[in-house]
């Protein structure tokens, strides 16, 4: 499965931040972000995780984030 998310991440570090919690809840996935993209582009590939608690992590850390449609 793959799922696409804009987001308002614009540093790479913040980004690099946001990575490293997502691969805490989801170690098996293979995670990016295009900080290129208009959209900010988080990217998340693999089975084991849920698109609500992505976003929900996400917007914890004060960051916009909805799939991508």
């Amino acid at each position: 499965m793959v799922e696409v998310f804009k987001t308002n991440v614009q540093k790479v570090s913040q980004a690099k931040k946001m990575v490293a919690l997502l691969l805490e809840h989801f170690p098996e996935n293979k995670i990016n972000f295009d900080l290129h993209d208009c959209d900010k582009i988080l990217r998340i590939e693999g089975e084991n995780f849920e698109t609500h608690h992505v976003m929900h992590l996400v917007r914890e850390k004060g960051f916009n984030c909805n799939l991508l449609e």
